[in-house]
């Protein structure tokens, strides 16, 4: 699969600056510096169209982002980065106002076509597995993918993997996709699951 474009539209500090709704939607979540943005960058083969920063709490809107491909299911579509959560080095004030952005963009979009949640695959938190349950419990069911396995030696792979699988509470043959920002390992499994994501949505929406 050939990536066409991928463009950065706006962020959105408010509903009204959501994108209208012309194109399916796939939003991705995590808790800060979990890798969201390196990640999106290596699944879109552009080095700093997400901007990467080491301070927690960084994205503080909802940025979305235009991508066209050459695979008619993933022909044209809105990835949208949703600001992380767990960020401890912003304001209260701040936290409250994102807080309800985030939340009534994820319960009231139409368009939204799958939610994608960012967990660390070397440590689980409350959070991630709140996280998961909420989506869960306003159907959005998260297609969930451990980052930085580069991170972990060969010998740990396997044992970290099962104990993440285990940790965030998930089904046995519900999918974990590990994933490297650093050589894009898991950047095919992760493309397969999104188009299987935007088809099972038009599918239902029809």
């Amino acid at each position: 699969m050939k990536i066409f474009a991928a463009e950065f539209i706006k962020s959105c500090v408010s509903p009204e600056q959501f994108p209208p709704g012309d194109l399916d939607e796939i939003a991705f979540v995590g808790r800060s510096n979990v890798g969201k943005s390196s990640l999106i960058n290596s699944l879109l083969h552009r080095r700093d169209l997400a901007k990467v920063s080491r301070t927690p709490g960084k994205t503080r809107a909802v940025n979305v982002f235009r991508v066209s491909t050459s695979d008619p299911d993933l022909a044209r579509f809105y990835l949208v980065d949703l600001p992380g959560y767990g960020f401890a080095r912003v304001s209260k004030s701040l936290r409250i106002q994102w807080g309800p952005l985030t939340e009534g963009y994820l319960v009231d979009r139409d368009s939204l076509g799958g939610v994608v949640l960012l967990v660390d695959c070397r440590v689980v938190t409350e959070q991630d597995r709140q996280t998961i349950t909420w989506l869960r419990s306003i159907r959005r069911n998260p297609l969930v993918v451990a980052t930085k396995v580069d991170k972990l030696k060969p010998s740990e792979r396997v044992r970290t993997l099962k104990q993440t699988h285990r940790d965030l509470g998930l089904a046995h043959g519900e999918m974990l996709i590990p994933y490297s920002s650093m050589t894009g390992d898991g950047r095919e499994r992760v493309w397969g699951a999104l188009r299987d994501l935007l088809g099972g949505h038009r599918s239902h929406g029809s």
